[in-house]
């Protein structure tokens, strides 16, 4: 297939286009606005494979997405492209609106008349992938779990986005007999991620000897997916998932805050030991909690697995191991991404 990435240079996007170059036969085209963390970067170990192709395009666009498909002629385009930070939302709402909700409306207006205009088996083949969050159900007490049936309460702007944008989506197919794919995913982590969520934040600032923030009392509870663990199964979906069905997407890997900046600590002690028998876990600072903070999510991936075969590969455990060794050794990637507008500083207090 030519496979279509909106969002392709950002965290999950690189890691997909990374996979499909390098474990199949798949062509991609990566389509990325390259806001401040889209990063091509990201993507020069594929970069200079025929089957790459990059435009700088926004899905908010109309006439520029029309002529990506017109040019490309897709036989999928997989829908990553999103401003995806809660603390980003909170204190600048707009662009979210814009990007997660106008930028998809125009997505599905420009490929849907695409996909109109397609005949024969590369119409009855075609797909259009979108990749959610679980944000979009709201918030979990301490029991029990999201799955696809689960109603949707979003309680943040960034997730009332997402969740717009799977109700549009949604619409698209049932109005139009648009072909599509949805999936909601738990909180990823991996090589490649912008150092303003909490796994790179908190391993940057461990190494250069900052405070390590906690929110509140580091009680919230995350399920983690390793990065790669979460490319795998949206390929699995895109190849072999139903049209008009979604699909959650976990890692099985509930942890605390607080337990996964404790684990991060632990392993920068062995990797790169302080002087003096200190260990990083003494720079963890408590901090006020931000505003309307979802106390718990857990994905019930369940349907993934029986239905198309797939599960991580990855444990918390091991894909920590690999996040930290991969940030040890890459220094100089994410010392060019803080070097830019974003140097770690405190977001999301609505102010």
């Amino acid at each position: 297939m030519k496979i279509l990435i909106t969002g392709g240079a950002g965290f999950i996007g690189s890691a997909l286009t990374r996979l499909l170059i390098q474990k199949t036969e798949h062509e991609v085209v990566v389509l990325d606005k390259l806001t401040y963390a889209g990063n091509l970067d990201s993507l020069a170990e594929v970069s200079s494979d025929s089957r790459y192709s990059f435009s700088k395009t926004d899905i908010c666009d109309l006439e520029d997405v029309a002529k990506v498909l017109a040019d490309y002629q897709p036989d999928a385009v997989m829908h990553l492209a999103a401003e995806s930070h809660v603390d980003r939302s909170i204190d600048g709402p707009g662009a979210f609106i814009e990007t997660n909700i106008v930028g998809t409306a125009n997505l599905l207006q420009c490929t849907l008349k695409y996909y109109q205009g397609l005949e024969g088996e590369k119409k009855d083949n075609f797909r259009f992938h979108h990749i959610s969050t679980d944000e979009v159900y709201g918030e979990l007490g301490e029991t029990g779990y999201f799955t696809e049936e689960t109603p949707y309460h979003p309680n943040s702007p960034y997730s009332a986005s997402k969740a717009s944008s799977d109700h549009l989506v949604r619409a698209w197919h049932h109005t139009y007999g648009f072909p599509i794919l949805l999936t909601n995913c738990s909180n990823n982590y991996g090589p490649y991620h912008f150092p303003e969520k909490l796994i790179p934040l908190i391993i940057i600032k461990a190494l250069e000897g900052e405070p390590l923030p906690v929110y509140g009392e580091g009680a919230q509870v995350r399920d983690w997916l390793y990065v790669d663990d979460h490319a795998r199964a949206l390929l699995r979906v895109l190849e072999n998932g139903l049209v008009g069905e979604t699909y959650n997407i976990g890692g099985h890997n509930e942890k605390k805050n607080i337990e996964v900046v404790q684990a991060l600590c632990a392993g920068l002690d062995a990797h790169r030991p302080l002087e003096g028998g200190k260990s990083y876990a003494d720079q963890i600072t408590f901090v006020k909690d931000r505003p309307g903070h979802d106390h718990r999510y857990a994905i019930d991936a369940s349907k993934i697995e029986r239905e198309l075969g797939w599960k991580p590969e990855e444990t918390f455990e091991t894909g920590l191991e690999k996040t930290i060794q991969w940030y040890l050794s890459h220094e100089e990637w994410w010392s060019r991404v803080q070097s830019g507008a974003y140097q770690g500083q405190r977001l999301g207090l609505g102010k």
